[in-house]
Formats: C-alpha cells, structure tokens, sequence
C-alpha cells in the first residue's frame, strides 16, 4: 500500500477536495449559463484558437483549484502540473518530486462552449509516473466521481452515493462505443466501421467518456492520435485513468502497456484503449489490433 506524502490523510484530503470542487462545479455552472448570451460568450473566450480554446471559465477554475490546495496544503512535498499553466508558463515543467498533482480544470473546453454539457474537471494526484487517486467532476450531470485507490464512487452535491455499474463479459461488437464529438479523424472512422460496434455514443470529454462507462452505459472508448498530428495529454487521462482502474476497468495503449506520464511533452499519443473489464481488456486490445493489422487502417 502507497502512504501518502507525511502529514497528509487520504480522508482529510478527500474532505478537503471535494470542497474545492463543488466551488468549481459552481463556477463551471455561472459561466455556462453566460455563455448562452453572444454578447457573454466574446468577453469569456479568451483566444480565438478554435482548435484549442481557451476560456474564462478554465482560468478561473485553474486558480480555485491551486490556490485551494497550496493554502490547505502548504508544506508538503508534492508539486502541480495544470494544463492552464503549462500554455501560459515560458519555463518548462520540471519536477523531481514522486509526488505530482495533474490538472485539467476544464475538460471538454469545445462542449462547454456548445452548450452540450459534456465536460469535466480532472484531478488527480500521481505517485512516480502513475495515478494514484483522482477527481472526475461532471457539474452539469451533478456528479463527482473519487476514488482513493482501492475503490471508486460518485457523489452528488447533496453527499448521497452511486457505485460504479460496469457491464462486463461482452465480445467487442458487443460493445457500446463511446466516442468523441470534437475531436475525430477518418482513420479512427474506418476503425469503427470495420469493428461494427453494437452501438456508438457520441460525447465530449474523456472524464464524461469515462464515467458513462463507469455507470454501465457504454463499455468501450478507444483513442487514436495520428502521427504528427496532435494528441491528448496527461491532464486528459490522469484522473480518467484512476477513476476507471479502481472500479474494475482497465486503459492502456493498444500492446495493453500502462499509460506512461511526466514525459517532456506530456503527449499520450498512439492509440489508447479503455474498457469496463481488466480482465478480458488484453484479449479485446489484441483483438483491435488484429482488425487494424488486416486491414491496414493505423501505421504501426
């Protein structure tokens, strides 16, 4: 069993979390609501890169969120790696420390702007390179997914609780398939159409993508980043990952390694697979990777 860094107990720290966030749901709900209004949606934009957006809302949270835990927590040896920081800051990201928080204050930055409702803010403290425990808060659905290590489950805001559901024993096409809204390509595409999912959901944000297969309703997301192209980061599945595994899943690339972080471009590029069972996980990776091989969809 992992100790947490000296001075720090995993239910304070919970406790202490948890506040934080639902300040964060109630930030994330104030400026949804502007955004329905043209006039709101130019002032808390704050670039025009429709690629990569950036928004008020995803600043705001950024600094909750540090500052709550910098002030909570002043003395312990553990550092914070955020997305927000990571685009504003000139010096790189250098870290020695096993202990690291990732951040994403506002996952699903493109289906927040819609109006879908699809996002999610991802927390998570990783132990040398691996999710350790972690925060996946969907405000729009009222749901805050934790998990300490050992076990994962949801809370409401009003402190009540909902176990994981996750559907298990399925082959692969007869899975659900939950895929993104905002961020697909062609190759990833034919990939679905050669599997022949029994269903495909469409939805933004991994931490939602992941907690919809968390409840039992999809039971596959596969990730595919060409080459060259851009990819997702840690903050994007640091705190997926650690909600998932917890609850029975498994996400690894597709040769099923374990995800690996803290590398110089934080990139989780390739192609990356999470499922609702860890148990037949191999076998359904070895199985995509098969359909890939045969009909040369994805350059190995």
């Amino acid at each position: 069993m992992i100790g947490l860094p000296f001075g720090v107990d995993i239910n304070h720290l919970i406790d202490d979390i948890r506040i934080i966030s639902w300040q964060a749901a109630d930030v994330l709900l104030y400026y949804s609501n502007l955004l329905e209004d043209s006039d709101d949606k130019r002032r808390i934009l704050k670039n025009n890169n429709e690629d990569d957006p950036v928004t008020l809302a995803d600043l705001k949270v950024n600094e909750l969120i540090i500052k709550g835990i910098n002030e909570k927590y002043k003395n312990i040896n553990w550092d914070i790696l955020s997305e927000e920081n990571v685009k504003n800051s000139l010096e790189n990201f250098d870290s020695k420390n096993d202990w690291i928080w990732v951040l994403d204050p506002l996952d699903g930055t493109k289906d927040f702007i819609q109006g879908t409702g699809n996002y999610a803010m991802h927390l998570a403290l990783n132990f040398k390179g691996k999710p350790y425990i972690g925060f996946v808060l969907l405000p729009n659905k009222n749901q805050f997914w934790i998990t300490d290590g050992k076990k994962t489950w949801c809370e409401k805001r009003d402190g009540s609780k909902q176990k994981p559901i996750l559907l298990k024993n399925k082959n692969l096409r007869e899975m659900t398939l939950v895929t993104s809204k905002n961020h697909v390509n062609d190759v990833l595409g034919n990939l679905i159409k050669k599997i022949n999912f029994c269903k495909v959901e469409i939805m933004g944000s991994i931490g939602c993508k992941i907690a919809s297969i968390i409840r039992g309703e999809s039971d596959i997301y596969i990730c595919l980043s060409l080459p060259g192209k851009s990819s997702p980061k840690d903050w994007d599945f640091a705190a997926p990952e650690s909600i998932l595994k917890a609850a029975g899943g498994a996400i690894t690339n597709l040769d099923n390694q374990e995800l690996s972080y803290g590398k110089n471009n934080f990139n989780q590029g390739g192609i990356i697979v999470a499922t609702n069972n860890r148990k037949t996980h191999g076998n359904i990776c070895c199985e995509i990777k098969k359909i890939i091989e045969k009909n040369e969809i994805y350059p190995f």
